[in-house]
């Protein structure tokens, strides 16, 4: 399974202190690697990599939400009218492993039904056709750009390296406290200057990564992608998605 690969990988980086571990292919010959992987025989090709021949450079990879909002079978959340789907939402369908062509399934049969369901209450919602302009307050020109550009490198770097492939209460306890911090000069640099499309992606994307570190936190085993150190055994009360709701 991906998980424990990518988990003797990680080990083998920060073991050895290399960039990359090397994947051996040269088993295959290359009527067989055409016919199998295409695309990564040519990308590797135009890197100057033959499969056949040599060994290609790998590592593990972030990947993308593995099950995130609640939704019903129609893709609907608890929100009427906003729809989730795809690896975003948590349908029912991923397991604690996420299977690749369960990704797959999401996009197919969901985003159908969503699609169904949302046009079938097109008739219920009045259109809105006078919006009032932004008000922009007192917030002037963004003149610092480099914050936001530091800012999000460097949730990228402590969110790989603390709550990443292998995670211990410690790190991530340390990623919590560098979300709070990086959140308060977030929203310091939220009102005092215009909107633009960084920020606000900035601003949404420490929101999924302090999500991330609470579910974290709170699941003290290990199962399928999520490995803590701590808790290196499954138990059955955790057989169950972890599921956070905002108290209005």
């Amino acid at each position: 399974p991906r998980d424990i690969v990518a988990r003797a990988i990680d080990a083998e980086l920060k073991r050895r202190g290399e960039d990359c571990a090397w994947l051996d292919m040269t088993h295959m010959s290359r009527s067989q690697v055409e016919h199998h992987f295409p695309s990564i025989d040519a990308r590797c090709r135009s890197l100057g990599i033959d499969m056949t021949v040599d060994p290609i450079p790998v590592v593990p990879a972030a990947h993308y939400q593995c099950g995130g909002i609640v939704t019903d079978l129609k893709g609907e959340t608890d929100i009427r009218n906003l729809y989730a789907i795809g690896e975003v939402a948590c349908t029912g369908l991923h397991g604690s492993n996420r299977l690749a062509s369960n990704s797959l399934v999401e996009a197919a049969v969901f985003a159908r039904e969503a699609a169904k369901a949302a046009r079938a209450r097109m008739g219920e919602i009045e259109p809105v056709l006078d919006l009032p302009p932004w008000d922009e307050g007192t917030a002037s020109e963004p003149d610092e750009q480099v914050v936001i550009k530091q800012i999000w490198d460097e949730v990228r770097h402590f969110m790989w390296n603390y709550v990443g492939i292998v995670r211990t209460n410690r790190r991530l306890q340390r990623a919590r406290k560098r979300i709070d911090l990086v959140q308060e000069e977030i929203d310091t640099y939220y009102w005092d200057f215009r909107l633009t499309g960084d920020l606000v992606e900035l601003r949404n994307l420490t929101t999924v990564a302090e999500l991330v570190v609470e579910c974290a936190l709170r699941r003290r085993e290990s199962r399928g992608l999520h490995h803590n150190t701590d808790y290196r055994s499954s138990r059955k009360q955790y057989l169950t998605d972890t599921v956070l709701q905002r108290r209005w």
